[in-house]
């Protein structure tokens, strides 16, 4: 995208979105469960989690498109829970993008701004800028027909932006790109959402794609919100079993805590017990969790067990490798080296636990 400047004129203060105690239903269908948020002003903020987990319908609610049984939606500390989407200053970009085939790239960003009558000059001050900004002013006068995925994409953007939202809501915006292409846009978003200041919640099903662009995540399953932090916090220290295993690759041993004090031992199949620390806060029906890159194959000492090599997966610069112990199966990240000899399918290891960083989560 462009680095052309902004206009000081058309810049506009970052404000904060508020989200208290929101329940929506559809029926019988408890789609959002008393959800509350803080965003900051100019944060770039995710809603993640699966399909069915009530985010799209949590960002329908901030733009106006669905109403809450209960609670309110404040932005820049107004509420704006029931005004109708138009007097909400709240600009949204689809997952369909939603452009008029029949019109230019031109008309179609200057759509909102008609419908709102403003003057004409301001309308092509608008639309020139907006389309500057996102790098597509030599192609105005296509249609969408013309363009490319990311270029369609694109125009959804600047005509959301031209009409200078308070805050911009972006509903999977990439899902329609090839994986290529959503990398690229990924990053130019992010550059874009910087230089504006603007306060940004994207909503989106894939983890990588909220890692890599956001300050803050929410992470949802079945209308709730599970936890929020920025994606380091999340993937270092889930709140629990579903937030470990939705962002990246989790190991999860399930197993029978054994003994007492010193003496706690954690009993995951037959002839297998793993020393558990005295320090280890342990509740009942706790799992073992860790990341595949904290084990290691062929070493020895503490949290050492036998296993065999199940499966083998080259990634590039890892390799993964699926090991079983006892009735379990993990996964165990190695560094890959051009040269390195690689363990065979069959073949029996002894692999190292990370007893003393791995995390007891519950559901």
């Amino acid at each position: 995208m462009n680095r052309a400047a902004w206009n000081s004129d058309s810049a506009i203060a970052p404000v904060g979105v508020r989200i208290e105690n929101v329940d929506v239903s559809y029926g019988s269908n408890h789609v959002l469960k008393n959800v509350s948020l803080d965003i900051s002003p100019g944060e770039f903020f995710a809603f993640l989690g699966p399909s069915g987990c009530g985010k799209t319908t949590l960002l329908r609610l901030i733009a106006g498109f669905n109403q809450a049984d209960r609670g309110r939606v404040l932005v820049g500390g107004e509420d704006i829970s029931r005004l109708p989407p138009w007097k909400r200053d709240v600009g949204m970009v689809f997952q369909s993008y939603a452009l008029w085939p029949h019109m230019t790239v031109w008309r179609n960003v200057a759509f909102g701004l008609e419908e709102r009558r403003l003057p004409r000059q301001e309308i092509e001050k608008r639309v020139a800028e907006a389309l500057e900004l996102v790098g597509l002013a030599h192609l105005a006068d296509r249609r969408p027909s013309q363009l490319s995925g990311g270029q369609q994409q694109r125009v959804a953007l600047a005509r959301t932006l031209a009409v200078r939202p308070k805050v911009l809501l972006l509903d999977e915006p990439l899902s329609n790109l090839d994986a290529k292409l959503r990398m690229q846009v990924r990053r130019e978003l992010r550059d874009l959402q910087q230089r504006l200041g603007l306060t940004t919640i994207f909503v989106t099903h894939d983890q990588e794609e909220a890692n890599s662009i956001c300050d803050r995540i929410a992470v949802m399953n079945d209308g709730t919100v599970q936890q929020v932090g920025t994606p380091m916090e999340l993937y270092e220290r889930p709140a629990n079993l579903f937030v470990a295993t939705f962002l990246g690759t989790a190991n999860v041993l399930t197993g029978e805590l054994v003994g007492s004090g010193a003496e706690r031992t954690y009993v995951i199949g037959e002839g297998i017990a793993l020393p558990v620390s005295p320090e280890a806060d342990v509740n009942p029906g706790a799992k073992l969790v860790f990341r595949p890159q904290q084990c290691q194959i062929s070493a020895s000492g503490e949290g050492t067990v036998p296993g065999t090599v199940v499966y083998r997966e080259f990634l590039g610069s890892t390799v993964r490798y699926g090991v079983r112990i006892g009735t379990a199966e993990i996964a165990v990240d190695t560094p890959f080296h051009a040269g390195d000899s690689l363990h065979q399918i069959g073949e029996v290891v002894s692999v190292k636990l990370p007893l003393g960083s791995a995390l007891w989560l519950s559901n």
